[in-house]
């Protein structure tokens, strides 16, 4: 065991180098080819990696070469595009290459299905490690393995949206993406973060950045409207509604790809991959809180509660005393 105890001391010292650092700080260059990068933002669970996996394979199907990136730690993305299989993480392959002292090769952390090449930038478990500070890492090794050279037509980022330190906002705050796409559902949740997002892009805009948002995509829509206003207050195109479907969720649920001219749901993601490609960034215009709210029937979000101050009394309880008052009090003349 005392053996042990030098290691650990190494990685709590790691864990306070990383709360300190700066998360966004990494330079980033253009990639020599014209690809077009793309990250996809959305709440987790709101469909980001069943609408990737699937806007993948219809993209290479269509003759596009496309690399799709897993930015998530649950590392779900390539899981939909393998039929469930997990590819091994680029985190978890340099931790294991480095103990050996090897290097990592692309054939590593890098596979291909149905046209589309496919890797997972993988996460630390849970309190052991930042995920932030994981992406940073592995875009970090994707350089060194030449990811400025590699020849694609689309470079497809899925982030969290709802994760907010400075890794998870990488192809925002440095120019590394020149667009991103967001997913949502007629929720509020899901649009409090997508609206987060926007508010994301104007911030690095003002500063700067060159990164715009080409539109949202509804997934589970069930045509109540809300994410479609949503699009609208914001200034951003509705690229694609996914429909509510029992059949899409069965196949989601079984890892198997829609994204094909051979299923039914074909022609739908033939059309989100042409409005994706032809999208420009836009700068969008993010609503306040009220707004947000606004967009929702007041009785379902509780638009028409006022806030009431609490009171001194009202904190202290029973054991509440009277205060001495320093306001001086005149008698009347």
């Amino acid at each position: 065991m005392k053996d042990d105890v030098p290691n650990l001391k190494d990685f709590n010292q790691r864990l306070r180098e990383e709360a300190n650092e700066d998360l966004a700080d990494i330079v980033t260059e253009e990639p020599t080819s014209k690809t077009q990068i793309i990250a996809i933002y959305g709440k987790g669970g709101i469909g980001k990696s069943f609408t990737l996996a699937n806007l993948s394979h219809m993209m290479a199907e269509q003759g596009k070469r496309v690399l799709l990136i897993g930015c998530d730690p649950k590392s779900d993305t390539t899981s939909l595009l393998f039929g469930g299989k997990a590819c091994p993480t680029i985190i978890e392959t340099s931790t294991k290459k480095n103990l050996a002292g090897e290097q990592v090769a692309i054939g590593d952390v890098c596979f291909k299905r149905g046209g589309v090449f496919a890797m997972e930038l993988g996460g630390p478990e849970v309190g052991r490690g930042c995920g932030g500070r994981g992406i940073i890492h592995g875009f970090e090794l994707l350089e060194k393995l030449g990811f400025h050279d590699w020849y694609f037509d689309y470079v497809l980022l899925d982030f969290l949206g709802d994760v907010v330190c400075g890794g998870f906002g990488l192809p925002i705050a440095r120019d590394m993406a020149q667009k991103v796409i967001l997913v949502a559902s007629n929720d509020l949740q899901s649009l409090y973060v997508a609206n987060n997002v926007c508010s994301a892009v104007e911030y690095f805009r003002k500063l700067g950045g060159n990164v715009g948002v080409a539109g949202l995509v509804i997934n589970k829509d069930d045509h109540s409207g809300e994410a479609q206003a949503f699009a609208k207050a914001v200034d951003i195109p509705v690229l694609a509604a996914i429909p509510q479907d029992d059949d899409l969720r069965k196949k989601s649920a079984n890892y198997q790809i829609v994204g094909t001219d051979q299923s039914q749901w074909g022609s739908l993601f033939a059309g989100l991959a042409e409005a994706v490609s032809l999208a420009p960034p836009v700068r969008p215009n993010p609503l306040d809180q009220d707004g947000l709210l606004g967009l929702f029937d007041a009785s379902e979000t509780g638009g028409g509660i006022t806030l009431e101050p609490a009171t001194d009394e009202d904190m202290r309880g029973k054991y509440a005393k009277p205060q001495e008052s320093l306001e001086v009090v005149y008698d009347d003349v």
